[in-house]
């Protein structure tokens, strides 16, 4: 099956087919796709979803999909990558840092269902279409804060929708146990409690997740991290059960001597004196 593939953070794309141009396809970045006119099936993953003008579908790299054309469609695509909402992370609210795009974009709900979209969401939809066009016609969309905010309204919209529809976005939530039980299950890989690393296992920006972290538990997420790493080797240490070097090991440390100096950095005490205490 082709993927497709595209080094635009943005493009706007917009064609008129009565036979649609490319066969089952899967692509490396997101699409939002809106039916200026026409009517047939949209063959996305699994499902079969009648479309008509007006409709809005939302494409995700993991979908596989394409066009049954019934009457000639005039498509209108907005294409992002990862990217693109990555790098203007200072214009977006806190709702889209926590719960990304790019990740309600994966949302299973949006794949099964064609949303039905009424006044005025259908009206207002149509107009920041068009919005986005004459913009695309005179300057760079890519680096345009108007078209970012538009594009983010477009999601506004769908969520409205999806509330009118007594539509649930599945797994989106932040739960705050899952947090604290994927870090004290990780504590032992530090890779794997890197900030970047559990923001992205949670869909949560990474430029947010620290900010979010603190708000929410009333400490940083590194000192949390240090305060737990610091606490199990205490324990470790104590229990006098493992040798220096090997809890060094379980711990993530590079030998012995990394771990000294960690500890002796939080304790004012290297293990061995402490082991003493």
């Amino acid at each position: 099956m082709p993927k497709l593939n595209q080094f635009k953070t943005l493009a706007i794309d917009e064609f008129e087919d009565e036979k649609f141009h490319l066969p089952p396809h899967t692509h490396t970045y997101y699409e939002i796709i809106y039916i200026k006119k026409g009517n047939g099936i949209h063959h996305l993953n699994n499902n079969l979803l009648p479309y008509k003008t007006g409709d809005l579908f939302v494409i995700s790299p993991e979908d596989e999909h394409y066009f049954d054309i019934k009457k000639s469609t005039r498509f209108f695509y907005i294409k992002f990558t990862d990217s693109y909402f990555n790098s203007k992370q200072n214009l977006t609210c806190d709702e889209f840092l926590i719960h990304t795009p790019e990740s309600f974009m994966r949302d299973k709900t949006l794949k099964e269902t064609v949303l039905k979209l009424d006044d005025p969401c259908k009206t207002i939809l149509k107009n920041t279409i068009e919005n986005i066009a004459a913009y695309n016609c005179k300057t760079d969309v890519s680096t345009s804060p108007i078209v970012f905010y538009q594009i983010l309204s477009i999601f506004g919209l769908i969520k409205e929708t999806m509330r009118g529809q007594n539509l649930v976005v599945k797994g989106n939530s932040i739960d705050n146990e899952q947090i604290t039980s994927y870090i004290h299950q990780n504590i032992y890989q530090p890779k794997l409690v890197q900030i970047k690393v559990i923001a992205n296992h949670f869909n949560i920006a990474e430029t947010y997740f620290s900010a979010y972290f603190k708000r929410t538990f009333s400490i940083s997420y590194r000192e949390y991290i240090h305060n737990l790493r610091t606490t199990l080797i205490e324990k470790r240490i104590h229990n006098n059960q493992l040798p220096i070097k090997q809890i060094a090991y379980e711990f993530g440390f590079t030998d012995e001597s990394h771990l000294s100096n960690y500890f002796k950095k939080r304790k004012n005490m290297k293990p061995t004196d402490f082991k003493k205490t």
